[in-house]
């Protein structure tokens, strides 16, 4: 539900406006609050806590699969592959902003680190968040001393020019924006785009741009689910030191981030580096405030709880389910807003997507094992016809196990 509120924007907009606000559709108080409050409490947090999860799901399977007497590789791996190939359905035909290609292909790495215990991947996974976060920053302060030292007096007229064009905004050219609406007239027309150039590779080679984040994050997720921390294992007192210490600190330095980029006009000299590189390392301790806060407020089963667990049990048909319903929104073909829409309208559609995922998953689940996607990848994975119905009353043994 959280990635979606940003995920929107993606979809309804030019993916130059996706990074840099200002690109396009961005001029009125809605666009600017809607932006200012996702950057607050939702940029790359959530994201982080479905990295986060994922790997504690991953570590749950491949246990289960260990103690049945299975290889967990053999578990493992087919369920990364078809994970993959959805992936690449949902990236060619429907959206650039896939993220289960990314995903398949990290599992693949993670699972050499599943059999540690939670020391252990903790501490490989802030060396791995390290080699991420680390060049991050020494990037950008050089880029903040080159432009520092362009401002010196003596500074030279090509050490200027180099700086000034570094920081100019690209325009957003008219004809770029028609061949870019081009590209999502229709699904034949986004595949053809998504084909094309690097967008062919863009999602098998995302690994070497930002793999290393991904990786430290799901150790994170199996640290925690050994642990007992996101099984709710922990005592409250703990989880309320957690959620107090993690989001306390995240949320005051997003938000001095979304101050000072909205206070300098967007200015990249400032818009980068505060809100693209200085609050990076917090997304990892913001989803751990996440999910020391949601086990706070959801400690036993309720009419709430289940709502939002049945969500989370079919998060792989919501997360596909809404890209499907951007698509219907925003295609040409179909609703045909794409780029239409600013960055505050395009979040209107957020709620009644919110409320779908809500409304009909925990009935579904009421009926059937699984959620309509997450059985297909079972039975894919599994090359096996999966029962999905739930067994009736008067035969519960269906739905045990070994059934």
């Amino acid at each position: 539900m959280g990635i979606f509120s940003v995920n929107v924007v993606g979809m309804a907009m030019f993916e130059n406006a996706y990074f840099y606000p200002p690109d396009f559709g961005f001029d009125g108080v809605g666009d600017k609050v809607m932006w200012t409050l996702n950057s607050i409490f939702v940029d790359g947090r959530f994201r982080s806590l479905f990295s986060i999860l994922f790997g504690a799901s991953m570590a749950l399977v491949i246990e289960r699969a260990v103690a049945a007497g299975k290889a967990g590789w053999k578990v493992h791996y087919p369920r990364m592959i078809v994970l993959m190939l959805f992936g690449a359905l949902h990236y060619y035909l429907l959206w650039w902003g896939d993220i289960l290609v990314h995903y398949a292909l990290v599992g693949m790495v993670a699972f050499a680190f599943w059999h540690l215990q939670s020391r252990a991947l903790l501490a490989v996974a802030a060396i791995s968040l390290a080699m991420f976060y680390v060049p991050q920053f020494s990037e950008t302060f050089g880029m903040l001393a080159k432009i520092e030292a362009s401002r010196a007096p003596g500074a030279s007229p090509e050490l200027r020019a180099e700086v000034q064009e570094m920081l100019a905004a690209p325009p957003t050219l008219a004809a770029d924006i028609a061949e870019d609406k081009a590209a999502r007239a229709s699904i034949a027309a986004h595949l053809s785009a998504q084909t094309s150039g690097y967008a062919a590779v863009r999602p098998w080679q995302s690994p070497l741009t930002f793999g290393l984040e991904t990786l430290g994050l799901m150790l994170i997720g199996m640290a925690g689910y050994k642990s007992g921390f996101l099984t709710g294992g922990w005592s409250r007192q703990r989880y309320q030191a957690i959620a107090a210490a993690c989001l306390g600190t995240d949320l005051l330095v997003h938000t001095l981030a979304a101050w000072l980029a909205l206070r300098s006009n967007f200015d990249p000299s400032v818009y980068y580096p505060w809100t693209r590189t200085y609050v990076n390392p917090l997304h990892p301790i913001g989803a751990l405030g996440y999910a020391a806060l949601i086990l706070l407020l959801f400690p036993h089963p309720g009419a709430l709880a289940d709502r939002f667990a049945a969500v989370g049990r079919t998060a792989f048909t919501n997360y596909l389910g809404s890209t499907v319903i951007g698509t219907l929104v925003f295609f040409g073909s179909f609703g045909g807003l794409y780029g239409e829409v600013s960055r505050g309208e395009a979040w209107l559609l957020v709620p009644p997507v919110w409320a779908l995922m809500l409304l009909w998953s925990k009935p579904w689940l009421g009926r059937f094992r699984y959620g309509p996607l997450e059985w297909v990848w079972r039975c894919l994975a599994r090359w096996r016809w999966e029962p999905l119905r739930r067994a009736s009353p008067a035969n519960p043994a269906a739905e045990s196990p070994a059934a």
